[in-house]
């Protein structure tokens, strides 16, 4: 557990030094976006989160030489995850719209012979969630060949895609995240994909003060990655059954995604709007 605290203690630091150092280059043209109450934001800010974890890698990797602690197979897998889907995100970010949103919308693009930015993340996502759950065969138990590599593949695109869905208000993507992950953690019972985890949730705290305060926004860049990481830890940690499980419940969630607003459902309910409310800026 020692090892996981420190991993989100130094993902936290190397978020907000890197976010500190590199706030300019987000105030580009090209990454203006409006956000919920239509103030013009930096979107595509998530990628600091990859950046961030392989900085905290990198030391990692520079210990272990030196003889102190080790590099994890979950670790590396994880880092190439948070890159691969931070970049197709981000992709979406600079050059995606809002008159293409939702897999469905991606998916009649595709059924017209067009490709569009979300089309390319959602494609890419898909083939990456392979590479990945193929990579994480050799940790995650159970067998199943082809079938079981499709099943635990779709969990990784699935989270990821629901870390997307998530991302319409300040911090909202982080705090459900963070909900998200103190169970899986309890689960890994710092096994190596608890401890992997642990920079990606230090480094996602790191941005959430500048999110809930309306400085940056994490975009697909950010939820996109998120998402997938916390996918591959339920991929690392859980076994085949309860991997279906959710498999399932996100595929629902997706769905739903599609066809209702969470952002309506969560003001309905008391419970839910108050925690989605905490440090956010009030409305001006």
């Amino acid at each position: 557990m020692t090892a996981v605290v420190l991993g989100v203690a130094t993902g936290f630091l190397a978020a907000q030094l890197i976010w500190r150092m590199s706030a300019g280059l987000f105030k580009a043209v090209v990454l203006q976006r409006p956000n919920y109450r239509g103030h013009y934001l930096p979107t595509g800010a998530g990628i600091v989160l990859a950046l961030a974890v392989a900085t905290v890698e990198g030391g990692r990797a520079l210990a272990a030489a030196a003889g102190v602690g080790s590099v994890t197979g979950p670790g590396v897998a994880r880092l190439g995850g948070l890159f691969g889907f931070g970049a197709l995100g981000f992709i979406d970010d600079v050059l995606g719209g809002d008159a293409e949103r939702g897999w469905r919308a991606h998916l009649r693009a595709l059924a017209a012979g067009r490709l569009s930015a979300g089309g390319v993340k959602l494609f890419g996502g898909g083939v990456l969630a392979l590479m990945l759950a193929s990579a994480a065969g050799s940790t995650a138990s159970g067998g199943g060949g082809a079938l079981r590599l499709a099943a635990d593949g779709a969990l990784v695109a699935l989270a990821a895609n629901l870390g997307n869905a998530f991302d319409r208000a300040p911090g909202r993507t982080i705090k459900v995240s963070l909900v998200v992950w103190v169970p899986l953690a309890l689960a890994a019972q710092g096994g190596a994909a608890g401890v992997a985890l642990g920079p990606v949730m230090g480094a996602a705290l790191g941005l959430l003060p500048g999110d809930l305060g309306e400085r940056l926004m994490l975009g697909d860049a950010g939820a996109n990655a998120l998402g997938a990481a916390l996918g591959l830890g339920a991929l690392l940690t859980l076994g085949p059954g309860a991997r279906l499980v959710v498999t399932g419940a996100l595929a629902v969630l997706n769905v739903a995604a599609d066809l209702v607003s969470f952002s309506k459902v969560i003001k309905r309910t008391p419970a839910l709007d108050r925690l989605d409310q905490i440090g956010r800026l009030r409305a001006s």
